[in-house]
């Protein structure tokens, strides 16, 4: 018989009864009775159920042992009473009779229990991770990651993708978020920085003549956490392809996260459904438009219409006299409420003023008759006409935002997402895919008008050199596109500026010389002088996509070992400081006032 285990803790049926086992796994819940000791046994696999009476020859044993004792028992296979059958546990028709148990690592008095579902504070699960992993719901979540990255890996090579390994010490790029930096010990006063994105490898591997490209690549960035991303580094699907369209681009990455999405639907039993292939195609107006932000929740039934000249020479002056001056009013739905009272709406004003905002006005409507301040003043005539711009119903009231474009655009946006949870109209059971095509290639700032690149500098835009030319900049497109599901971006791609020509003009319209983008992007630059092909890609977040399956709220939940909001880690208790010795080795003297604690 095996040392530890002729068997996993999910392994035993009813055809073993009679059989001698051993089994090893930790102690996940213990029930004395008295004259009977019950212990639910865990391993990666599952649960199995020991049992040892008083005349038991393991009876000792297992009555001093604590919740999360490592031990190895053996014993009898039994079958379980009628009435105790576990309907739950796939082990559930059977039981260990415990004749010898032998303890491999005794635990201590635990920080928090590893049994239940009880919600414990964020230092602790962390500090304690290895714990918090043994927990059931976290475990699943790791094994599903793992699945879905197995997954992910499989169909791109079904789809002719070869997975190639890109560099972790590289050069700090000027562009994007902040750098993690590592000093060199032996080229004193210089640093490598980790990747952001291999995005110029990936192109680089497209200049060397490979075609398909893909890896599971770590991306490092020193920036703040949010729910859906984690602090310091994350993982996404990368990959880059060569002699392609966008077109080509969809239509290679869309049936890899349809399937991997359609495989996982059905994960813990919640039985979602997926959105048809192709996905929905969105320009980047008509999102911020209809939607308020360009990651739209099309769970979400709410649309956004501009209702601005609707308040031309309105009764409503507050709003006549701001588009009068410029600005917009955004419209947003609110479905069947008439029987909400007023305080559903004051509270969503309430809401928006605690967002920063100066407020969301609305209006009732019940039974085709408006009522509020806004309808008062500006007439049931005018609000009808409203109403049937949006196709609104006789009982659904409406609310408004008003401002600068880009600040009535976020605070509409923002309403419809608070609207569609307060109403409960988003469907929890879909996923819902589309690509947000169509970004401006530039931007104006607003407080200096200054043009600068609006969302990739590297992208092709729409027309290349000669709208870059021709064209007012901030007119022109470009091949740049996100794909989003369920109001989660999931990631940014474009097809590449491949010619050097196109790029220095495009920089050249943001303010930057040809020996600035020489200097900065030397590798690339000059790698496309040498001939390089058309080429785009994309590189979907595998942490959210992992928390979207996981039906999870945060993306510390799908990750083995992830920083506090402050980029810490709390278990290994980094970052940390070090000796004087590697200090001087890496040729760095701390700044006045640090001081190593």
């Amino acid at each position: 018989m095996h040392a530890y285990r002729t068997h996993n803790c999910v392994e035993l049926r009813a055809e073993h009864v009679g059989q001698e086992v051993r089994l090893s796994g930790w102690v996940h819940r213990k029930r004395d009775h008295g004259d009977l000791v019950f212990i639910d046994l865990r391993d990666h696999y599952g649960i199995t159920q020991i049992v040892t009476d008083v005349s038991g020859p393991a009876f000792a044993a297992i009555e001093s042992l604590r919740s999360e004792s490592v031990v190895t028992v053996t014993g009898n296979v039994i079958a379980r009473d009628p009435a105790a059958v576990n309907p739950n546990l796939p082990t559930g028709a059977i039981e260990v009779r415990a004749a010898q148990v032998s303890v491999q690592s005794a635990a201590h008095e635990l920080p928090m229990p590893v049994f239940g579902d009880a919600e414990y504070p964020e230092e602790i699960r962390l500090r304690y991770r290895y714990l918090d992993l043994r927990r059931e719901r976290l475990h699943k979540n790791i094994l599903l990651r793992s699945n879905v990255i197995a997954s992910l890996r499989r169909r791109m090579i079904g789809q002719g993708f070869t997975e190639f390994q890109t560099p972790i010490l590289t050069a700090s790029s000027p562009e994007g978020a902040r750098d993690y930096l590592v000093p060199s010990r032996v080229h004193p006063g210089r640093f490598y920085a980790l990747p952001q994105a291999p995005q110029m490898f990936k192109q680089l591997l497209m200049v060397a003549g490979f075609d398909k490209y893909f890896q599971i690549a770590p991306c490092f960035r020193d920036e703040d956490a949010r729910a859906d991303r984690s602090p310091g580094e994350f993982y996404q699907l990368d990959f880059e392809m060569s002699f392609v369209t966008q077109d080509d681009v969809f239509a290679a990455i869309e049936p890899v996260l349809h399937g991997v999405f359609e495989e996982f639907a059905d994960w813990e039993g919640k039985g979602r459904s997926v959105s048809p292939l192709p996905f929905k195609r969105i320009p980047y107006r008509e999102s911020m438009l209809k939607y308020g932000n360009d990651k739209p929740d099309l769970r979400n039934p709410i649309l956004i219409t501009d209702v601005s000249e609707h308040f031309k020479g309105s009764g409503f002056s507050r709003f006549a006299s701001m588009v009068e001056a410029g600005d917009v009013v955004r419209a947003i739905p609110a479905p069947n409420t008439h029987e909400k009272s007023r305080k559903f709406f004051d509270d969503m004003n309430a809401w928006a003023q605690s967002e920063g905002f100066p407020g969301l006005g609305y209006a009732t409507q019940k039974d085709g008759v408006f009522g509020g301040p806004i309808a008062n003043n500006h007439g049931q005539e005018g609000m009808k006409a409203i109403a049937d711009a949006l196709g609104l119903g006789p009982n659904d009231g409406i609310f408004f935002a008003a401002g600068k474009e880009a600040q009535a655009a976020k605070l509409a946006g923002l309403a419809r997402t608070r609207a569609g949870e307060q109403l409960e109209l988003i469907d929890s059971a879909r996923f819902e895919f589309c690509w947000i095509v169509d970004f401006p290639m530039f931007e104006a700032d607003e407080d200096t008008g200054k043009i600068d690149f609006s969302h990739n500098p590297f992208s092709m835009p729409q027309g290349e050199l000669e709208a870059l030319e021709s064209k007012n900049p901030l007119d022109i497109l470009a091949y740049q596109y996100d794909i989003v599901c369920n109001g989660v971006e999931l990631s940014s791609g474009a097809i590449r500026n491949h010619r050097p020509e196109i790029m220095y003009k495009a920089f050249e319209i943001a303010g930057y010389t040809q020996h600035e983008v020489d200097t900065n992007f030397a590798g690339m630059i000059n790698a496309f002088k040498f001939g390089a092909p058309p080429h785009g890609g994309s590189a979907p977040g595998v942490d959210r996509i992992v928390m979207l399956l996981a039906d999870e709220p945060n993306i510390r939940e799908v990750i083995t070992f992830p920083m506090t909001q402050k980029a810490e880690d709390l278990m290994m208790q980094a970052p940390s400081f070090v000796n004087d010795k590697q200090l001087k080795e890496l040729h760095i003297r701390l700044a006045p006032g640090v001081t190593p604690q």
